[in-house]
């Protein structure tokens, strides 16, 4: 147990025997009244975003979740296998749990599993990771200097906007969190 006052970002909660992480959190000091936290909170299950208040020092339940270092080996169709990088367990991932992750893993890349009673409950990527473009159309002549993008399929499947000058088999840098190209890896 732990008081609203305590709330911190990725902090996950156990409500009405829910699982949420909390996104956001502000502590608000009204001239009148009480002070209270307002966060926002998402559903680890569904990934459901919802704003909730809390008066200030109310209790919440925290949830014990585990979060490891791990490294993706494979997909085996029905799941994705992670290999603890301390004690070499594997752990098979559902599908719905890796969620918009899966567009950016690759055999040997390292993430985070977090674990809630021996179940992965959801995968914390890098901010970013580099991957190579497998398809893209070609560039014209002169889009170099135009502000332009066009579609460009990562080795993942995963379908981002580039900019024109980009071509395939390119390493680029990619943000987990946005899905936007970075830039070009440099050799």
């Amino acid at each position: 147990m732990a008081t609203s006052n305590d709330l911190k970002n990725g902090m996950v909660l156990n409500i009405d025997g829910q699982l949420w992480t909390v996104i956001e959190f502000q502590h608000v000091k009204p001239g009148k009244g009480p002070a209270f936290v307002r966060t926002k909170l998402k559903s680890v299950m569904s990934g459901k975003v919802v704003d909730k208040t809390f008066n200030a020092g109310t209790k919440v339940e925290t949830a014990n979740v585990d979060k490891r270092d791990m490294e993706y080996l494979y997909n085996d169709g029905t799941s994705f296998v992670f290999m603890d990088k301390t004690n070499f367990e594997q752990v098979e991932v559902r599908p719905e749990v890796v969620a918009e992750a899966a567009g950016f893993l690759i055999e040997n890349q390292g993430a985070t599993v977090a674990l809630h009673e021996g179940n992965p409950i959801f995968v914390e990527l890098p901010s970013s990771v580099v991957l190579t473009i497998t398809y893209t159309e070609p560039g014209l002549q002169g889009d170099r200097s135009t502000g332009g993008t066009k579609p460009a399929t990562l080795e993942t499947g995963l379908e981002i906007q580039v900019p024109l000058f980009v071509e395939n088999n390119t390493r680029v840098k990619i943000d987990t969190r946005t899905s936007e190209y970075l830039g070009r890896e440099r050799d």
